[in-house]
């Protein structure tokens, strides 16, 4: 097969195992910088160009779409789909799962565990916002942020007023979450391949930290889940409509809640922790899914 990657950087490392796991295989693989791509855009012949030259050989694209540029790299997704190209996840998906307060509201309506989650345009009303979700401590996030970016632990309702307030007066969209004490700065990163559980992890904050992400000095250790934790981390990819994502759950006292759905889980940290070819397993799901005319929105959404 001809497969192409999305990616911004061919030396990250995400990236390089993708192409070392597609070249054992015997395919031909390609990193095509999304940020490059131009598109015709016509009714009966939709084109990418790269570079100057038609990408119109692939037979799927594996889609490596960093969060700054979700606009256009799903746009250059939709694109490839219009040409009955394979995506390994589609870009409704990636757009599901980049929008915070829209992924939250498609788990929520399905029944998934949450923490529980308040969402405000005016400062009128952060006293009633705080009590919805417990008051304080309370975690404040910026729908967009990443790799723990934009995301603050407020210990008292003087600070998280000060903090929402701060975050509103420069007309940022945020997200209040209550605070999953018990958890103790850690989170468990379920990688979803299909309709499975491939590797999980355990992330834990370092001294001082809450937030556990591994670019915020985070460690991974290896970690067994529970049934009850592999099935929720399965039916979120699902609501997500996404084939391939890392889930990152916390174990709170009311069982497991979802926190994130990641559509570009890095390779990194779930590799070395769990010594799994995971590369490997995704381009063998590829090889058995990766058929014409098998993209369910054709670019549509």
């Amino acid at each position: 097969m001809k497969l192409g990657i999305l990616s911004r950087n061919s030396k990250l490392y995400s990236t390089r195992r993708l192409v070392e796991a597609a070249d054992q295989r015997g395919h031909e693989v390609r990193v095509v910088d999304p940020l490059r791509c131009y598109m015709n855009i016509t009714a009966h012949n939709p084109q990418i160009h790269y570079k100057g030259d038609i990408l119109d050989q692939f037979n799927a694209v594996i889609p490596r779409i960093g969060a700054s540029i979700t606009f256009y790299g799903t746009a250059v997704l939709r694109q490839f789909e219009m040409m009955n190209v394979y995506p390994l996840n589609e870009s409704v998906g990636i757009s599901r799962s980049r929008d915070k307060l829209r992924s939250l509201q498609l788990l929520s309506r399905r029944g998934i565990g949450l923490p529980v989650t308040g969402f405000a345009h005016s400062p009128d009303d952060i006293d009633d916002l705080l009590a919805t979700v417990g008051g304080a401590p309370c975690v404040i996030k910026l729908l967009e942020g990443t790799q723990g970016l934009g995301v603050v632990l407020a210990e008292t309702k003087q600070a998280a007023e000060s903090v929402i307030q701060a975050f509103m007066g420069l007309k940022q969209h945020i997200l209040v979450q209550e605070y999953i004490k018990e958890a103790k700065g850690s989170d468990i990163r379920c990688f979803v391949i299909g309709d499975k559980v491939v590797a999980a992890m355990k992330r834990q904050a370092k001294e001082g930290e809450f937030r556990s992400n591994l670019h915020r000095g985070g460690s991974a250790t290896l970690c067994r889940i529970t049934p009850e934790e592999r099935a929720t981390a399965v039916r979120a990819a699902k609501v997500m409509g996404l084939n391939v994502c890392g889930v990152d759950l916390l174990r709170s006292n009311h069982g497991a809640v979802v926190m994130e759905v990641n559509s570009s889980p890095g390779l990194e940290g779930i590799e070395n922790a769990s010594g799994k070819d995971v590369a490997g397993m995704i381009i063998d799901f590829i090889e058995k899914n990766a058929k014409p005319n098998r993209t369910k929105t054709k670019g549509r959404g």
